[in-house]
């Protein structure tokens, strides 16, 4: 898998390839924030260890670029920051990194992070016996990975989702009226191997939200349980 390492102390950057490479993973170097938004489109990796403080684009709008981009690989975030306080680590998951590690850090526990990122993407793709998910304004398909939102008298549109935006969209819909928790929802999704903060969950589903309600704001279709979690409403398909 192909890692792409954002570090503007090159010293940092070269240790943290040697500490990955031996592990069997392939990483190019990017110092800048300009230069990690290039690497990311011509590399497309799997994965991006990010630093937080960067010169040219900082590491939070370094990583709000690449969740923009459209028709190209949706990494995994890894963020790096010498900041302990929760703001920091707060912004940093709201702008769509996966995960956050605090400097200083052991090389293991970098190496476990990282593995741990990567595994997530082993448990993407349906694996519900019902291959198709269809309601009144919404029909899903696990097997093309396709998602479509049906207008009200004037066909549908495809839904531009990112992998993990999917998986979260199949799994509220494979069982409607259901509350899934923050926990459930990340156990689902991303397993026991989960390192992170459970809000990175609101995140994902303020993201889909844009991309699946009129109005963001005022959610007809994912709800918010207050206290417990997250539901997924909507009428039946009409035969």
């Amino acid at each position: 898998m192909k890692i792409l390492i954002v570090e503007d102390d090159w010293e940092i950057a070269r240790l943290l390839q040697q500490t990955l490479e031996p592990e069997g993973f392939s990483c190019h170097l990017a110092g800048d924030g300009w230069a990690a938004i290039d690497a990311f489109r011509q590399q497309q990796p799997d994965l991006i260890v990010l630093d937080l403080m960067l010169p040219g684009l900082d590491g939070l709008e370094v990583c709000a670029r690449i969740r923009q981009q459209t028709g190209v690989k949706d990494p995994y975030i890894l963020m790096l920051t010498a900041k302990g306080e929760e703001i920091d680590r707060v912004i940093g998951l709201s702008t769509g990194a996966d995960d956050y590690l605090v400097k200083p850090f052991s090389p293991r526990e970098l190496v476990a992070r990282v593995r741990a990122l990567l595994r997530r993407s082993l448990r993407q793709g349906g694996q519900d016996p019902e291959r198709i998910y269809q309601t009144a304004h919404f029909t899903l398909n696990l097997d093309t990975r396709t998602a479509h939102r049906h207008l009200d008298g004037n066909g549908e549109e495809a839904l531009d989702l990112t992998a993990l935006e999917f998986n979260l969209l199949a799994m509220l819909m494979s069982y409607p009226g259901r509350v899934w928790s923050r926990a459930q929802s990340i156990d689902r999704l991303w397993g026991e191997d989960f390192f992170g903060d459970e809000r990175v969950v609101d995140t994902h589903v303020a993201r889909l939200r844009k991309k699946v309600e009129a109005d963001p704001t005022h959610p007809q279709f994912i709800k918010t349980v207050v206290g417990v979690g997250y539901k997924f409403t909507d009428a039946p398909k009409e035969s």
